[in-house]
């Protein structure tokens, strides 16, 4: 089973697109549900093509509140079947599918002498329903203990910034957090690809109906159309773009980021009544180094923003509130960051966005385009199977197997016991991030620790290592800064380390994007992004600090990298004797490319591993401007070998100004 999603695997599939037939199903949308509709499609025997128009987990379902829960906050508006549903669905993703993504936690309401009696007898009782849910749900205590009574002093361990004045005790109830929302979409997008489903992020779907679309690759421009027996939109809050007759309500939901520090070391989630409000409540939700604050509900008009924002509003309403718990209030001086989310609510005549159901809907258009809408990222599962049960209902589809994803491990998933014993095993034993490891990869945290030279940070105050970012890149299908960034190591939460960590972001893509794949300019890194910077003149101005003995930084590589890759392709000679004047040793090095390029039928592996190591050693000795004249020179005979005039004049006028 190959689970690995690369830039390798994603060309490949893309360039078979036009000689396959129909698939089985065509999914729209690679957040958790689309990703989940793909998976269980796929385990049963259908054939699968999913189309993400940016990345994987680009939307929503990076922007939640990164908890399982059990369904709690729905029984306050009677909802009932929902709040069963996500115990449910909560336990089968701690005992079966995700165990080493989710763990148990604590959450805290510390019972203030400002609390009144009725708001302490309403969250009581919403607890011990919680313990009817979880039981109901079969999810056993070992896992999520009962809902208890603490002492103050037992909440001023969990969260010592509590007020302690007044201070009468604490209600604590478990359920589940994840290590990382993001994750959880790619580790089920990776497994829907073990089971033969075809994932292709950077693409975008067009002139969809229910029968096909037209899918664009954002790399390359190139279109390729995708016949299909069933077609299912299943992009969230855009769902409207491309389904025009679906009705949606977006509500957005806000979160800031805090440094633990903020809040002296919190080890449990705290979870405080809004003033004046009945059965809302804002939570602080702690990880290891930061600090979650929030929950808005709020309605949002006009268009929907790819990238949607917290409101000046939002970010005093969460501090204010969250600050009526606190004896040592935080501020806006003690922000990382913050956050925003769409829900992709169906529209209804209620007043308040929070008292609209959380239920999903699958609705069937005219010509058979398939939606689903509605939901939240604990029930994916649940939304997914209706989605293809409808699909497979519609369409006549023959599946080789029933639904199979209620106990369908995702990548990396593991026994507990197993799992906490992975880091006392090599390479992980002994290593300082061993634990850490296991949290996010779960069983592969092995395979990404087996470089020990890569176990370092990326840099200094974070704990992400080097061989994070080559996993993400070679196993993950990250394409660029912002997917290692944002969406597989979610260091860009905060935007100080986000700043940090990007020169090393443009490093691993330069070191592994490329590695174990034929260069062709289709498959460097931001070609076509950054084509106009790269060529000729217009390269020193993208380094205007750049002295001509300066090492290549991690674009000038790429830059390098797109000259050695259309050189492989054409005569190389001239080039060489150019190139050798102004840097000397070069010779040698082109001559390994080349000789790696005769050997391409006899082993195209071994070729690879060539290419990437003489890349290495080429762009190595190369400065800056050497790569610009290289690259200038370079797309000037390719320009004479297809006969481009107009190509071939810019790229002359580039190489002379280089």
């Amino acid at each position: 089973m190959n689970t690995a999603l690369n830039r390798d695997r994603r060309s490949t599939e893309l360039a078979g697109l036009s000689s396959r037939g129909a698939c089985d199903l065509l999914v729209i949308g690679g957040g958790v549900t689309g990703v989940g509709i793909a998976l269980d499609a796929a385990s049963r025997g259908l054939s699968v093509v999913l189309a993400e128009r940016h990345d994987l987990a680009f939307g929503t379902s990076r922007w939640s509140s990164k908890l399982v829960h059990g369904g709690l906050r729905y029984l306050a508006t009677g909802d009932v079947a929902v709040a069963y549903e996500s115990a449910v669905e909560r336990g089968i993703l701690m005992r079966h599918t995700a165990p080493h993504l989710i763990r148990p936690l604590p959450q805290i309401v510390p019972l203030l002498s400002t609390m009144g009696t009725s708001t302490v007898a309403l969250v009581r009782t919403g607890y011990l329903a919680g313990d009817l849910l979880r039981m109901a749900a079969g999810t056993p205590s070992r896992l999520l203990p009962r809902s208890r009574r603490l002492s103050a002093a037992q909440v001023r361990q969990h969260a010592p910034t509590v007020a302690a004045t007044g201070l009468r005790g604490g209600l604590a109830f478990w359920d589940g957090q994840l290590v990382d929302d993001a994750r959880l979409v790619t580790a089920i997008a990776r497994t829907a690809a073990g089971y033969g489903a075809t994932i292709l992020t950077r693409c975008t779907a067009s002139e969809v109906t229910g029968t096909g679309a037209v899918l664009t690759d954002e790399l390359t421009g190139q279109r390729h159309t995708v016949d299909a027996k069933a077609v299912v939109n299943a992009t969230g809050v855009w769902a409207s773009r491309v389904a025009p007759d679906v009705t949606l309500r977006p509500s957005r939901g806000s979160h800031l980021v805090f440094p633990q520090s903020a809040f002296g070391g919190l080890t449990a989630g705290l979870t405080v009544p809004v003033p004046g409000a009945r059965n809302r409540f804002v939570f602080a939700l702690p990880t290891k180094d930061r600090v979650y604050v929030g929950l808005t509900d709020e309605d949002t008009d006009g268009d929907v923003p790819d990238v949607p924002t917290a409101s000046e509003a939002e970010i005093d309403f969460l501090i204010d509130t969250i600050n009526t718990a606190l004896a040592h209030p935080v501020g806006r001086d003690n922000l990382l960051g913050s956050y925003a989310g769409l829900r992709p609510l169906l529209a209804t005549d209620s007043d308040e966005t929070a008292d609209i159901s959380r239920r999903h809907a699958v609705i069937t258009g005219e010509d058979g385009l398939i939606t689903i809408v509605g939901g939240k990222l604990t029930t994916y599962r649940r939304m997914a199977q209706a989605a293809v049960d409808t699909a497979i209902k519609r369409a006549g589809l023959n599946p080789l197997r029933r639904c199979q994803t209620r106990r369908l491990a995702l990548v990396g998933a593991a026994d507990r016991d197993e799992l906490a014993a992975l880091a006392h095993r090599e390479p992980l034993l002994g290593h300082p991030h061993a634990a850490r490891l296991v949290r996010r990869y779960g069983s592969e945290a092995a395979a990404v620790a087996s470089d020990p030279t890569l176990l370092e940070p990326i840099t200094p105050g974070l704990d992400t290592t080097w061989a994070e970012l080559r996993f993400a890149i070679t196993h993950e299908g990250a394409l660029d800064e912002a997917d290692l960034l944002d969406r597989r190591t979610r260091i860009g939460l905060s935007h100080a380390d986000r700043a940090a960590a990007h020169p090393a972001a443009e490093e691993a893509l330069a070191r592994w994007l490329c590695r174990g794949a034929v260069l062709t300019r289709d498959r460097l890194p931001c070609h076509r992004r950054t084509k106009r910077r790269l060529v000729g003149h217009q390269c020193s101005a993208s380094f205007p600090a750049c002295s001509p003995r300066r090492r290549l930084s991690a674009r000038g590589e790429l830059m390098a990298q797109e000259a050695i890759a259309l050189m492989l392709d054409v005569p190389t000679r001239r080039i060489t004797v150019e190139l050798e004047a102004k840097v000397p040793g070069a010779e040698a090095v082109l001559r390994d490319l080349s000789m790696a390029r005769k050997r391409r039928a006899e082993a195209v592996e071994r070729e690879a591993t060539d290419l990437a190591r003489a890349a290495r050693r080429l762009t190595a000795m190369m400065t800056v401007r050497d790569a610009g004249k290289v690259l200038g020179m370079s797309y000037q005979r390719v320009s004479q070998l297809t006969g481009s005039p107009s190509a071939s004049k810019r790229s002359g006028r580039n190489a002379a100004t280089a």
